[in-house]
């Protein structure tokens, strides 16, 4: 694959800097504006903070690029060009049509791996759609190919979190809790699934990124779930009705496919007075200074090895 790293990028990765990848879909597609540039300068500024490069990917006219400029991500947030939605299925597609366009989990965890940077900060990662449809994110399969370490808050909330934590079990995607032993709900306070191991440090987080990584050698990437702030965790019970309304409004408009998910989550925002907005801006902040965290630790990790 190709792709074109920033200078600052590309610089880190030759001299060994810590590197986190950060997707562009959000900036693009999953949250408005203004908010969306809020996100990304805080994201990138957390991932600073905590000693790392941030690492935007995106496709701009057509090329794939890791690292990209403030006037860039502006772009992404409000440009006037149509601004695509490019998962790894629709990469080829992207660049043959010069189009510019944010990356989902997926497309960015294919361009993370083509560049050797292993951890990559996001939101909450595509799965299983609820109710009987069948339709499954592109993001599961990715991460079962990406060898590096997603750190995010779990799946969003609109999903089906039960099916898609087992799906991540089938696929042997390891599911680690930072400080917790709850698989995040996204916006909510609780979901209600346990799960098996848990990393209470990036330090802990770090060595299991190295035993899978480089020790063992599996292709799978690490699922590293960080609860939400507890300050602006929505009530599960009240995220849970709101969801159950915008489904049947999305049934009644006839949503299907890629627009399902914005659709459901513009309709959470509208009904909760705009809580799942500062909810998203705040857990995304929270994941990539963990990521961060992790990558200043492996990289230590590997240098004593």
């Amino acid at each position: 694959m190709e792709v074109q790293l920033s200078q600052e990028v590309a610089e880190a990765r030759s001299g060994g800097v810590p590197v986190v990848v950060l997707e562009s879909s959000v900036i693009a597609q999953g949250l408005p504006h203004p908010v969306n540039l809020e996100a990304a300068r805080a994201c990138e500024e957390a991932v600073r903070r905590a000693g790392a490069v941030p690492a935007v990917v995106a496709v701009i006219d057509g090329v794939v690029r890791c690292g990209l400029s403030a006037d860039e991500v502006r772009r992404l947030a409000a440009g006037p060009d149509r601004r695509w939605k490019i998962g790894v299925g629709e990469l080829a597609s992207a660049v043959l049509q010069k189009a510019t366009g944010g990356t989902t989990v997926s497309a960015t965890c294919a361009v993370a791996g083509e560049c050797g940077f292993p951890v990559f900060a996001t939101g909450g990662i595509g799965g299983v759609h609820r109710g009987e449809a069948g339709d499954i994110s592109a993001d599961l399969g990715a991460l079962a190919r990406y060898p590096g370490m997603v750190v995010c808050t779990g799946a969003k909330s609109v999903l089906d979190l039960p099916r898609t934590l087992e799906a991540l079990e089938s696929l042997g995607v390891p599911v680690l809790g930072f400080g917790s032993s709850e698989f995040p709900a996204f916006y909510a306070d609780r979901s209600g699934l346990q799960l098996e191991h848990r990393a209470d440090t990036p330090q802990l987080a770090a060595e299991a990124l190295h035993a899978q990584r480089d020790r063992l050698g599996l292709k799978q990437a690490i699922l590293l779930t960080v609860p939400p702030p507890p300050e602006v965790a929505l009530d599960r019970d009240e995220v849970d009705r709101a969801l159950v309304a915008a489904e049947a409004e999305a049934q009644r408009q006839g949503v299907t496919g890629k627009a399902v998910t914005p659709f459901l989550l513009s309709r959470l925002v509208e009904a909760t007075g705009g809580r799942t907005l500062q909810a998203n801006v705040a857990l995304l902040a929270k994941n990539a200074r963990v990521a961060a965290e992790v990558a200043v630790a492996y990289a230590r990790l590997r240098g004593s090895a």
